[in-house]
């Protein structure tokens, strides 16, 4: 295990900055998500983690020791790539014990690391067979038990689990967070899939753009977004906005939309008559019977627990999470209102946050008007 250390990480292609002064401290032992969209970075800054880029600006340290100059070898982490990166000559035996046989460790060393690793991924009955004769899922297992075998200060990690089908990768995400759990080692993980982010790290690094715009954990990251960005990508399905105005209804202010208004914050310090953009998420919009708003059903699309269903309200096009008992039909009306503690207000310029999601004190019953 080994604490990681990005200071001030740049990287240059020409005239492209691909990563923008990052900072972060990976805790010794700990699971760190860089989550993003595609081009906005994180596999480039895993590869200078790695020594496979080099940097621009800044410095990373891997256990204490500064390795901008070292080469990936000198840096004793592993790297488990999307490809799964395995020599197809080579059987599962002989591409576990590869980097070992590098090192000039004995013959019985190499047995029984292999051998021990195996056992831990369920390979031992696959040791004598070559990749082509493996599934996607056994590929990957010994592209992890490649990099295990290593015994690493730390594992990097490339989108691992992308080239598996959605039922194996849900199998194997749980089995590498059990594995990693059993082996209390640091890992960076790469990935774009914001689900996979989410069960996985103990702390996710979202990046936009080549920032990292947001660092914490996966509950505070969806209860407190840092923008709006964040708010819209982290979290399934993503996050609904609507304009609305700062208004002054008797000495109080108010956010006024085209279909409802509600009390704004005492610390909101936004002048009246300007726009800001307000956050709900599906789970916070609920159905009733009576009051609310009302809104056209478009588009019902069942899940299997809950249906989630899309509603246009005025120019407003909303989604909102339902039972999967619930009866909605395209085209039906329906009355909806919001969960008032849970709304999020942001800068329509900046997209940055205002405020966090207002307090019961901070905010009086959600009114809705039709």
């Amino acid at each position: 295990m080994a604490q990681i250390s990005l200071k001030g990480v740049r990287k240059e292609f020409g005239q492209t900055v691909a990563v923008k002064d990052v900072n972060v401290d990976i805790r010794d032992g700990e699971f760190l998500v860089f989550v993003g969209p595609s081009g906005c970075g994180k596999t480039t800054t895993l590869r200078m983690i790695a020594g496979l880029e080099s940097l621009t600006d800044g410095e990373i340290t891997i256990g204490g020791r500064i390795v901008n100059e070292m080469s990936p070898g000198e840096r004793d982490v592993a790297m488990v790539f999307q490809n799964y990166a395995l020599y197809s000559h080579l059987t599962v035996r002989n591409n576990l014990g590869f980097a070992l046989k590098a090192r000039r460790l004995t013959p019985g060393e190499i047995k029984r690391r292999v051998e021990r690793v195996a056992e831990m991924l369920d390979l031992s009955e696959l040791l004598d067979r070559k990749p082509r004769q493996l599934s996607g899922g056994q590929r990957q297992r010994v592209a992890l038990g490649r990099a295990i075998v290593r015994a690493p200060q730390a594992f990097l990690m490339d989108e691992p689990l992308s080239n598996l089908d959605a039922l194996l990768r849900l199998q194997t995400r749980k089995e590498l967070i059990e594995l990693t759990r059993e082996l209390n080692s640091t890992v960076v993980y790469v990935t774009h899939d914001q689900v996979e982010a989410m069960t996985m790290g103990h702390r996710l690094a979202v990046m936009y753009d080549g920032e990292v715009v947001q660092l914490d954990t996966p509950e505070a990251i969806y209860r407190r977004p840092t923008n709006q960005f964040v708010a819209q990508f982290i979290g399934s399905p993503p996050m609904n906005f609507l304009t609305v105005t700062v208004c002054e209804s008797r000495s109080k202010l108010i956010l006024k939309g085209d279909h409802f208004q509600c009390s704004a914050p005492d610390n909101l310090e936004i002048p009246v008559g300007q726009s800001v953009t307000l956050g709900i998420r599906p789970d916070d919009l609920d159905s009733v019977a009576r009051g609310g708003f009302a809104a056209t059903v478009s588009v019902v699309e069942t899940l299997g627990s809950e249906k989630l269903v899309y509603v246009n309200a005025g120019d407003d096009s909303l989604s909102l999470l339902v039972p999967a008992s619930a009866t909605v039909k395209n085209g039906e009306q329906v009355k909806l209102k919001a969960n008032p503690k849970n709304i999020h207000l942001f800068d329509p310029t900046t997209q940055s946050r205002i405020t966090a999601p207002p307090s019961p004190q901070l905010l009086s019953e959600f009114v809705w008007t039709k």
